[in-house]
């Protein structure tokens, strides 16, 4: 089955840089196109970045563009987030999903962003 395990969520100061990984198995991850989402305390989720299954710049949320980053290894099944001058309102959970089917989630790692 579609499984997706985060990885890498903590703590960090406004301004610093966290790197988020999302290891997928269960599918042809390299066909696939993979996103990141996130979801603060008390808000709904909402998107962060999109790759497509051959790669490229990707694409970004307004309120992340330039300081993050979303690429794909897909020959270790992998997607990462590199986030940086991170900042308070980036405090979330957040997701990989698989854009299979209706969708898959991974159960999320806590981003905390405060001094």
């Amino acid at each position: 089955q579609v499984q997706l395990v985060e990885s890498g969520g903590g703590w960090v100061q406004p301004g610093g840089s966290l790197r988020l990984s999302c290891a997928a198995s269960g599918f042809t991850f390299s066909r696939n196109t993979m996103s990141w989402y996130r979801q603060a305390p008390g808000k709904e989720r909402e998107y962060v970045a999109r790759i497509f299954s051959a790669g490229g710049s990707g694409n970004y949320a307004d309120s992340v563009k330039g300081r993050f980053t979303i690429s794909r290894d897909n020959a270790k099944n992998t997607v990462y987030l590199q986030m940086n001058s991170l900042k308070p309102e980036d405090t979330a959970v957040y997701y990989c999903k698989a854009e299979l089917g209706w969708g898959y989630w991974g159960q999320g790692t806590q981003v905390t962003v405060s001094s």
